[in-house]
């Protein structure tokens, strides 16, 4: 069995002003002297988790961890209820984390994420390319609408129950049209009634796509339900903020980055087959599809993957 490596507290943190009146949250672990290596969260809104930390060797690796504009412990926090979101794009999140590379002296780093956090290390990359070592990547997403809609809508099919129910979350009028601006209208209700209704349906949904996992427990504490779902909602409403296929097309510029990219072979993002146009538009990647797994890292079989990565990486 691939154990987690032990629990370990960071040896530094702090709040990073990055300016739009947001500090992003931040913490590093591990050996001072060691690898650098970021996490990247998902979501968008999900916050870092002490979790993460446990996929590096703590005596190899540098791990630097930080929460995403808007949630975990960086503040304005999304779930306040004056949220404003018009400062938390992708390009906002890409310039706070070459913002974070450069107050922690970093040249490089090692690119470790999971679906939205895999969007966003390869947006990343292909941006700044010179300032990656590696990626480690699982439940593969490119930022598409195709990827969102099929979240949204084509999965209707597969859960027509729960997505019935989610769908009737919108008014009437809106219900034939973009589902996540429909619920962001309501998320940003002032109306508390309005908004914490409308975060509980989308999270409700968003664990009904996931049947291979437990329902996430985070999703019980109202202030997170709401923060999560505006920022998905935000993010996917528009286009994840990218030129549509953007990634894929600029994948080419990581041919030079080894990467090992990590799919459970049950998840459900697999359906339009972004894992496969990744890999094939990225060469050199690695892709690793993981049977009787679906979107999670915590199956047995994918830490096995992702830790036996990082470890590979580690010197």
């Amino acid at each position: 069995m691939t154990r987690l490596y032990p629990e370990i507290e960071p040896y530094d943190h702090g709040m990073l002003d990055v300016g739009d009146g947001h500090l992003v949250y931040w913490e590093v672990c591990g050996n001072p002297d060691g690898k650098p290596a970021v996490t990247l969260h998902g979501g968008p809104g999900t916050g870092c988790s002490t979790g993460l930390r446990r996929y590096f060797d703590p005596a190899k690796y540098r791990v630097v961890l930080f929460d995403q504009r808007g949630c975990g412990r960086s503040t304005p926090h999304a779930g306040e209820p004056e949220a404003d979101l018009s400062a938390n794009t992708t390009d906002h999140l890409i310039a706070d984390m070459e913002r974070l590379r450069e107050h922690l002296g970093i040249e490089k780093w090692l690119l470790f994420g999971g679906s939205w956090g895999s969007v966003l290390a390869l947006v990343y990359a292909e941006r700044h390319p010179d300032r990656v070592s590696e990626m480690v990547l699982m439940g593969l997403a490119t930022g598409r609408r195709s990827e969102t809609d099929l979240l949204t809508r084509g999965l209707g099919g597969v859960f027509p129950e729960a997505w019935a129910k989610f769908r009737d979350g919108v008014p009437e009028e809106d219900r034939d049209g973009d589902l996540a601006a429909a619920y962001l209208k309501l998320l940003m209700d002032p109306d508390p009634a309005v908004h914490e209704k409308a975060a509980a349906d989308w999270c409700a949904w968003e664990d009904a796509i996931i049947p291979t996992s437990p329902p996430y427990k985070s999703f019980e504490t109202p202030e997170f339900r709401l923060a999560f779902a505006r920022l998905v909602t935000h993010y996917w409403s528009q286009g994840s903020f990218l030129d549509e296929g953007v990634v894929l097309r600029e994948a080419g510029k990581l041919a030079h980055i080894p990467a090992v990219l990590a799919e459970g072979s049950l998840d459900l993002g697999n359906l339009i087959g972004t894992p496969w146009e990744l890999a094939h538009a990225w060469p050199g990647s690695e892709l690793v599809v993981i049977d009787e797994v679906g979107h999670s890292t915590q199956d047995e079989p994918m830490r096995e993957v992702l830790i036996g990565a990082t470890d590979r990486f580690a010197s």
